[in-house]
């Protein structure tokens, strides 16, 4: 069984006795990550649609886009949880900030060539980064300050990652998707050469956001080399860190059902964000959610957009304003868990989330598409509230025990391609995928997530 390598002696600095106000600027800076890594995944349902054009792909293979993108969570986890015991919570990031830049960057030849497995080397490589982030910033503001407030406060600075996710669907429709639209059957019926001097276009379509995002990433780096961050260490961490075996941990039943509640978790958050596109334009193609559409044409004004828009580009501002409902279910479960515990919290949205599946299922059209998009609000809660709840009360065993949380988010790889299986059969049965995931979470919430002897 591996076991976990002794902490470095500048990891060892315990800050319990530091004010709340030491903290402040630390935690300002690690909520900044959550915004950057929101940012990264809310594009993936733009690529899968966008490559389904730009690299002649179906809507399986495009799918495997989140595969790549979520084993670089997997593969890299665990490593990160190693480096972060052993280096701190501050090296840690800055190591997955640089991943994350080299992963974008890499988009750029990528679109230039036009090699799928190129593309994927880019998510896997973002991905990679990410996984040192999530595994650092998740732990590090449950542990820095109150533990009776760590729900609390990793939904707060989660809500500033529902920020970014709304940005992705705009940086969709504004300047990745085409202004014309096109599907496999009308590019077929072009010249070859016309349709391919289109499919180029949407590949280099994808370069001049990603440069921009790892030009932002690479100054939030630069932010933290030069910011002081405490390493928080629990009492106990520095005698037991040795001793701690990875089998070992399943012995807490609470952490080894919220790996599980994880993995469905992020399963069903990447069938739902990946496929938004798709199941918008084949429930209700011409037909639109009027708050969307308002919510639109507000964007549009803003920034003087005068063309008219595809029916794609209107399904990714209807994938946007699901996101504002995200944002806003994650200010008010945060708010609602200053009143009452979080797992309660959990259980009402995870129950709310599985009724609203099951009622798009059964109605389709229009209704279906608002559904879908209230389950986000129902949603919004889950990843930070299984994380924290998982590792609560693990003491010296907290960051292997959330590396593994973490690794679970390999339910992204794995769900959207049985969700993608079922998709031929129509989309009401990809959303069983979802609708299965969303049940066990509210078994988890309401009972799984108790900490027992």
């Amino acid at each position: 069984m591996a076991s976990i390598p002794p902490p470095s002696a500048k990891s060892n600095v315990k800050t319990s006795s530091a004010s709340g106000s030491s903290y402040f600027l630390p935690l300002a800076l690690v909520t900044s990550l959550f915004f950057l890594w929101g940012l990264a995944n809310s594009l993936n349902g733009t690529l899968i649609k966008q490559f389904q054009i730009a690299l002649d792909l179906n809507r399986f293979q495009a799918g495997i886009i989140d595969f790549a993108f979520y084993m670089g969570y997997f593969f890299m986890a665990l490593p990160a949880g190693y480096f972060m015991r052993r280096y701190g919570y501050k090296k840690g990031i800055l190591f997955g900030l640089l991943l994350y830049a080299a992963g974008a960057f890499l988009f750029y030849p990528a679109a230039s060539v036009r090699v799928y497995g190129f593309f994927l080397l880019a998510l896997f490589t973002i991905a990679s980064g990410l996984a040192f982030l999530e595994t650092a910033a998740n732990l590090y503001v449950t542990v820095l300050g109150d533990p009776d407030k760590a729900e609390w406060r990793i939904n707060f600075a989660q809500s500033f990652n529902g920020i970014s996710l709304i940005l992705g669907p705009i940086i969709g429709a504004l300047f990745i998707f085409a202004k014309t639209e096109y599907t496999t059957e009308s590019l077929a019926s072009m010249p070859a050469v016309e349709a391919e001097q289109i499919r180029i276009q949407e590949a280099l379509s994808v370069q001049g956001p990603y440069l921009f995002i790892g030009a932002l990433v690479l100054f939030v780096a630069l932010l933290f080399t030069v910011t002081r961050m405490p390493e928080p260490v629990t009492e106990d961490e520095d005698d037991a860190g040795n001793n701690i075996s990875i089998m070992s941990l399943f012995r807490h039943r609470h952490l080894t059902l919220g790996i599980i509640a994880q993995f469905l978790n992020v399963g069903a958050q990447t069938v739902l964000w990946g496929y938004f596109v798709d199941f918008k334009l084949d429930f209700s193609r011409e037909e639109h959610w009027s708050l969307a559409e308002g919510y639109m044409n507000l964007i549009n004004s803003i920034s003087g957009t005068t063309t008219a828009l595809t029916q794609t580009q209107i399904a990714g501002y209807h994938a946007s304003f699901a996101l504002v409902l995200f944002m806003l279910g994650r200010f008010v479960g945060t708010s609602l868990m200053s009143r009452m515990s979080s797992n309660r919290v959990l259980t009402w949205y995870a129950a709310g989330a599985t009724i609203l599946m099951l009622a798009a299922m059964l109605t389709g059209g229009l209704t279906a598409v608002i559904c879908l998009s209230l389950t986000y609000f129902c949603h919004s809660i889950m990843f930070p509230t299984i994380f924290a709840l998982s590792t609560k009360g693990l003491g010296a065993e907290s960051k292997l025990a959330s590396s593994l949380v973490i690794m679970a988010i390999v339910g992204g790889a794995i769900m959207p391609m049985a969700a993608g299986a079922l998709f031929k059969l129509g989309p009401a049965y990809a959303l069983v995928v979802p609708l299965l995931c969303f049940a066990f979470i509210v078994y988890y919430a309401a009972s799984g997530s108790r900490v027992r002897a």
